[in-house]
């Protein structure tokens, strides 16, 4: 399946359904859900990072659950804006499964949104480490779909 950019994905979703944003870690996969009216990211879960079909299928079952029509994963660019290997792995790895899934999916530029989640959670919660990394790919993963929504969004 092709991958589609933000406008083309909006435009291709079935009416009152939601995007599921990922973000894309070595070790777990955070999650974000949007609402039907594509305004609203949502932090949502982490999924242990493994084979992809365990991903795909864990993903359908939250799609079928929740009416995901598409999916926005992250996009890894090098700071300057270069597409690097991190960026090719993410491309390839969502290309994937959005095949196994059958649910079309875009990239969305992600440079920093780990970083930024991290400060605010540092600067304006009182916060253990521990539990910033239990949360940190979710909040990332809302972070991204947020962005990828307001830049989308149509002009009133």
């Amino acid at each position: 399946m092709t991958l589609f950019n933000m406008p083309q994905l909006r435009a291709a979703l079935p009416k009152d359904a939601r995007l599921l944003g990922l973000d894309l870690g070595s070790r777990t996969i955070g999650l974000a859900l949007s609402d039907v009216s594509l305004m609203l990211a949502s932090p949502y879960a982490t999924l242990k990072r493994g084979k992809l079909a365990a991903a795909a299928q864990e993903i359908m079952r939250i799609a079928a659950r929740e009416r995901v029509g598409g999916l926005v994963a992250g996009l890894p660019l090098s700071l300057d804006g270069s597409f690097g290997p991190a960026a090719q792995a993410a491309r390839d790895w969502l290309r994937s499964l959005s095949e196994a899934t059958g649910l079309p999916a875009a990239l969305w530029d992600e440079r920093l949104s780990s970083s930024a989640v991290n400060r605010m959670l540092i600067l304006d919660q009182d916060m253990t480490r521990q539990r910033r990394a239990e949360i940190v790919d979710k909040l990332a993963a809302a972070y991204i779909l947020q962005s990828a929504l307001d830049a989308s969004r149509e002009p009133p």
